[in-house]
């Protein structure tokens, strides 16, 4: 059992490294790619808006399919999508069309979709010391990521004639990795249930119960904030006059500071606790937005996007380790779909409220991004609100 754990670990952290380098590469390209092809500014962000609703939609349906055929289809699944969306994408730019690049950006968002089960997966086969472990593992691999992705854009958006074409093309590359990794995977398939199998619980009775209804409170804000930020980032790096290259350093050094901390989250989880670690990383996320209020210089925003990163990490994992810890196996399926479901809804608004934050709120370039900064106090205190909820209540309990 622990071997094929660390195994099914070592794939899905490869596949997070180089499939996932998608991440950074649609972030620091969506943005861009929008306000060269949309009609309006306000919409800049849209691709990126449509990538996560793709993601939000597919969310519990391709839990759904894991649940009944394994893991493995509904990862290959998603690298079939995430393929399909940027030769849409690639199409969109080459013929000038607003309206491809957008369906590219949701056929890309069921790749997405499918990338936020490794994490789980990696709980799949993990003892219950392990998986803290296996999970932070499993997002530790975006450090390849972190540099792979843009890299891929800083070489191949002038590549072509068509401005980021060759970037989307680079993107079919990446998805096509998935046929050589995930065959490797020794996940078993649940097995069907018996007729007198426990059903488990209702959505609306998973909702009820204090310990998920946080988790998916926290996973939602962590997420949320940290897209509405990144989102408008390369927006307002270009917009203060630096270079697109100045915005994928960046990005390097958010992602980079998305997972360097997995390598000891997980070991922070398992001596501290899950509700501690989420609650140090919705401070720093508070110390990010602080950043970002402070100036508008090239090393602000490194800061800025740094910070928001390691604060991502420690509430983002955070949230999944005590999501995990809530649930019973018969629940797997429908909470995690629903978790993601839920996230993804959420950082669709981040995504479209930044563009319009960023582009229609003041105006200057520096007053949007001051607004995208201040726009994350109402859901850290209600992130904050909810995880002091729960202390207490266990607390008295």
């Amino acid at each position: 059992m622990a071997r094929r754990a660390r195994r099914n670990v070592a794939v899905l952290v490869a596949s997070q490294g180089l499939l996932g380098a998608q991440m950074p590469l649609h972030f620091v390209v969506g943005g861009l790619a929008g306000q060269m092809l949309a009609p309006n500014p306000c919409l800049a962000t849209l691709p990126v808006s449509l990538l996560v609703l793709g993601s939000m939609i597919s969310a519990p349906r391709i839990s759904a399919l894991m649940q009944r055929r394994g893991r493995r289809t509904g990862f290959l699944i998603g690298a079939a999508g995430g393929a399909s969306g940027a030769a849409l994408s690639a199409v969109g730019v080459w013929s000038g069309s607003f309206l491809i690049l957008l369906l590219g950006a949701f056929l890309t968002g069921i790749y997405f979709a499918a990338q936020g089960f490794y994490r789980f997966a990696a709980a799949d086969t993990a003892s219950d010391a392990f998986r803290p472990k296996a999970i932070s593992y499993v997002m530790a691999g975006g450090l390849i990521a972190a540099l792979v992705g843009p890299q891929i854009v800083k070489l191949t958006s002038e590549a072509l004639p068509v401005t980021f074409m060759g970037t989307y093309l680079a993107a079919i590359g990446l998805n096509a990795i998935g046929l050589i990794l995930f065959p490797l995977l020794d996940i078993p398939r649940p097995p069907a249930p018996r007729p007198d199998a426990p059903t488990g619980r209702t959505r609306m009775q998973l909702l009820r119960s204090p310990a998920i209804a946080v988790a998916v409170i926290c996973a939602m804000v962590s997420y949320a904030l940290m897209n509405l930020v990144m989102t408008s980032t390369p927006l307002a790096v270009v917009g203060c006059g630096f270079t697109t290259g100045d915005a994928s350093d960046i990005v390097t050094a958010h992602v980079l500071a998305m997972f360097v901390p997995s390598f000891f989250t997980g070991h922070l989880i398992a001596r501290f606790g899950a509700p501690k670690i989420i609650a140090t990383g919705l401070v720093i996320l508070a110390a990010a937005g602080l950043m970002g209020l402070s100036g508008v210089a090239l090393s602000q925003f490194f800061g800025t996007l740094v910070l928001l990163g390691i604060g991502w990490n420690f509430g983002f994992i955070g949230a999944t380790t005590l999501l995990a810890q809530s649930h019973r196996p018969e629940e797997r399926g429908m909470v995690q779909g629903m978790n993601d479901a839920l996230v993804y809804g959420l950082v669709t608004l981040a995504s479209l409220a930044s563009g319009g934050l960023m582009n229609c709120s003041g105006g200057s370039v520096v007053q949007g991004w001051m607004a995208v900064n201040i726009a994350m106090v109402p859901f850290l205190a209600l992130a904050g609100g909810a995880l002091i909820w729960l202390t207490v209540r266990r607390r008295r309990a």
